[in-house]
């Protein structure tokens, strides 16, 4: 076929909704990316908050998307694409405006009638309810309003989409910064989604579902994945009252209600670890490149203000992650496609892991720099593995269960890294004057979960037939 051919069946192979769809993913991600990429200078520089607090709440933000992410397809099959899509952006626009007006005279009363910790807690919960429906939607749409010979190109493009996006959030981020405001960052991220609501709501359509899309199948309820998350979980009788208490002495710990001794945090762990299947084993285990990864957002924004240059861009220095993953992609993963997919998910490990000894030794903005080039290295290598592992290792009547919740490492390993990146930094920066050495423990438990990895492969990885057993 000649390019020419090819050009034309890419031309007519998607319907207007695909483009559609497609164009306003790129301004989703560019809101949620430019949001985090300033929320913790926002939090700590124009909300007072601690270091610790500031960690805690930036990982809630990161963390809640991937949690509703697994319910959010079954959402938006029940309300359909352009209804649950135009309500994904009012809510997005709504909540960013909301993240940049909590210092804002008019939200003082209810802001003086609840802890600010708590209340801006729940404001930062807001924008996972809209981009857990906005993936479904995008990405079924790019199903079903694509032929069928140009689908894989399809899905090309939607990856494409979301990276331009995530590289374009924060450069917005440091222009509306710079400008603006700080708070302004939040507002600007607002409009752009808002604008978005009027696109679906003017020009998207609501994809045919043809018989060759593999949409077709019609997708699971709500109550059905609540249950499938009980099966491949394990023993979900011993381990869900074990997490749900976790998470309540989490609470009351965070608001000062008692203090938890380390020993009965690792009672709990013992208990729910005693109870889970191999499968997540692996995925409680893999956490911990998350816990790393997010730092970038996390700590990094802070460290780099207070220890390397306060008057440093730090919004720009955090585009350059969505950059590497646009122009290295492909050939990063063309160079590693002989390594297995499970050695290919610890040497990405190995390598993001690695990355923050750079700025630990090289505290400078090239420094910082060059630690998220190699943490995007590290991404690039493990990334496409991790999710061609999980989908080799589910039953063929699990794939979709299987596969949602692979994301569910991303959402853990930004709540626990919000609270380890706070207290860590604290405890080495401003308690012992050594900023340097809280990258070294990051460093560590990003080798800690190598080493995990590794032993997990050798000793009790699950084949995907004692999976289908």
């Amino acid at each position: 076929m000649s390019f020419g051919q090819r050009l034309k069946e890419i031309r007519e192979g998607f319907e207007r909704p695909f483009w559609v769809a497609n164009i306003s993913e790129i301004f989703e991600r560019l809101s949620y990316y430019g949001a985090f990429a300033s929320l913790a200078i926002y939090l700590q520089g124009k909300l007072n908050f601690s270091t610790e607090q500031t960690g805690t709440l930036t990982g809630i933000f990161g963390g809640m998307v991937w949690f509703l992410a697994i319910f959010g397809g079954a959402v938006a099959d029940r309300l359909g694409f352009r209804r649950a899509l135009s309500l994904a952006y009012l809510i997005l626009a709504v909540a960013y405006f909301l993240i940049g007006s909590i210092g804002a005279p008019w939200l003082a009363p209810l802001r003086n009638a609840v802890p600010l910790g708590m209340f801006v807690g729940g404001i930062l919960i807001l924008p996972a309810l809209g981009v857990s429906l906005v993936k479904p939607c995008v990405v079924g749409t790019t199903a079903r309003a694509s032929k069928e010979n140009v689908r894989s190109i399809g899905y090309s493009i939607y990856y494409t989409m979301v990276n331009i996006g995530g590289a374009a959030g924060p450069y917005v981020a440091s222009w509306a910064h710079r400008h603006i405001g700080v708070e302004d960052v939040f507002r600007v991220a607002a409009l752009s989604v808002f604008a978005m609501f009027f696109l679906v709501l003017f020009f998207f359509r609501e994809p045919r579902q043809s018989s060759s899309s593999p949409e077709s199948v019609p997708s699971p309820t709500i109550a059905q994945v609540a249950r499938n998350f009980c099966n491949v979980l394990g023993n979900y009788r011993l381990v869900l009252p074990v997490v749900l208490a976790a998470m309540a002495l989490g609470v009351a710990s965070y608001y000062g209600a008692f203090h938890i001794p380390v020993w009965a945090w690792l009672g709990l762990l013992v208990l729910a670890l005693a109870g889970i299947s191999r499968f997540m084993w692996f995925l409680v285990i893999f956490t911990g490149y998350w816990i790393v990864f997010w730092q970038q957002y996390i700590s990094l924004p802070g460290y780099i203000l207070h220890y390397v240059n306060s008057k440093a861009d730090v919004e720009l220095i955090l585009v350059t992650d969505g950059a590497m993953v646009i122009c290295f992609t492909l050939l990063i993963n063309y160079l590693a496609r002989k390594i297995p997919a499970f050695g290919a998910v610890i040497l990405g490990t190995l390598i993001s892991s690695l990355c923050w000894l750079i700025i630990a030794f090289q505290p400078t903005v090239a420094g910082a720099v060059l630690s998220i080039v190699v943490l995007a290295l590290g991404e690039i290598i493990q990334a496409p593995r991790y999710y061609e592992y999980i989908a080799k290792l589910a039953p063929a009547e699990q794939q979709g269960t299987y596969m949602g919740f692979a994301f569910l490492p991303i959402g853990i390993g930004s709540l626990i890294g919000g609270w380890f990146g706070g207290r860590v930094m604290h405890r080495f920066a401003e308690v012992a004057h050594q900023p340097q050495r809280a990258w070294y423990a990051i460093a560590g438990v990003g080798l800690l979960t190598t080493v995990l990895l590794w032993i997990y492969d050798r000793a009790v990885k699950p084949s995907r037939e004692k999976a289908s057993a």
